[in-house]
């Protein structure tokens, strides 16, 4: 997989260590904001949740995570930086399949674009699931 948005298969505690260690370096960032979405173990009528099966556009990932970028950057404009990577394949209930992380000079832009960006990435990324019982 050749898209930086996208990772096969959970998002997995030495992926979410990597990524957190990304804009380190960047003495001006104040705050650091991190969501991490998991899969649930939902009860359904048709049973209880064990996995999601993600799929992706994945020519068309890339185009619209850079595109919620430069707005959540536009928008905030104390954001230094902006990570965000969403899982495709298999992710068992209790997994991470999606992380997004802010770096801002201050908390308030962090928190406050972390939020706009997992609301942009669930409504405009191209990104399916479909629930397996």
């Amino acid at each position: 997989m050749k898209n930086r948005y996208l990772t096969a298969g959970p998002i997995t505690p030495l992926l979410i260590s990597e990524l957190m260690t990304l804009g380190n370096d960047d003495a001006g960032a104040g705050a650091v904001s991190v969501f991490i979405g998991k899969v649930r173990d939902d009860e359904t009528d048709s049973g209880r949740v064990k996995a999601i099966e993600y799929s992706a556009y994945e020519e068309m990932v890339s185009g619209e995570a850079e595109e919620i970028v430069r707005i959540v950057r536009a928008a905030f404009s104390d954001v230094r930086s902006v990570i965000i990577v969403h899982s495709v394949g298999i992710v068992r209930s209790g997994e991470a399949s999606l992380f997004i992380m802010i770096t801002s000079g201050h908390r308030d832009h962090g928190t406050r674009a972390c939020r706009h960006t997992l609301e942009m990435v669930k409504e405009k990324l191209p990104v399916w699931k479909k629930e397996i019982y």
